[in-house]
């Protein structure tokens, strides 16, 4: 992790709901997701393998990786089900003037 500051990373209309993305603070990826207009930030990289979550499928507050099916709260980062069993890192969001930031 970085220095444990807010960072601004997209617009808050970047980010459509079920629709993740992916954002960069100095060497962490990041996905970013809309859950019914509240956002949630965890790593963007699988903790099974490397695959991008933001590639994955997003159903309200789970999201499944798109490599090999794994899936992950995105609220808490918990591992849901095989092969995935090391939760995934979550970081605190807050939306200001339209942008959200992200502290890492």
């Amino acid at each position: 992790m970085s220095d444990n500051t807010w960072h601004e990373v997209a617009a808050q209309s970047a980010v459509s709901e079920d629709e993740p993305i992916r954002v960069y603070v100095d060497k962490d990826e990041i996905a970013i997701f809309n859950i019914g207009g509240e956002f949630f930030a965890t790593g963007n990289i699988c903790t099974h393998a490397m695959a991008s979550m933001h590639d994955g499928i997003q159903e309200g507050e789970i999201i499944e990786c798109p490599l090999h099916d794994g899936k992950f709260n995105i609220k808490t980062g918990e591992a849901l089900c095989p092969p995935v069993s090391e939760p995934l890192p979550t970081y605190e969001v807050k939306v200001e003037d339209g942008k959200i930031f992200v502290k890492v």
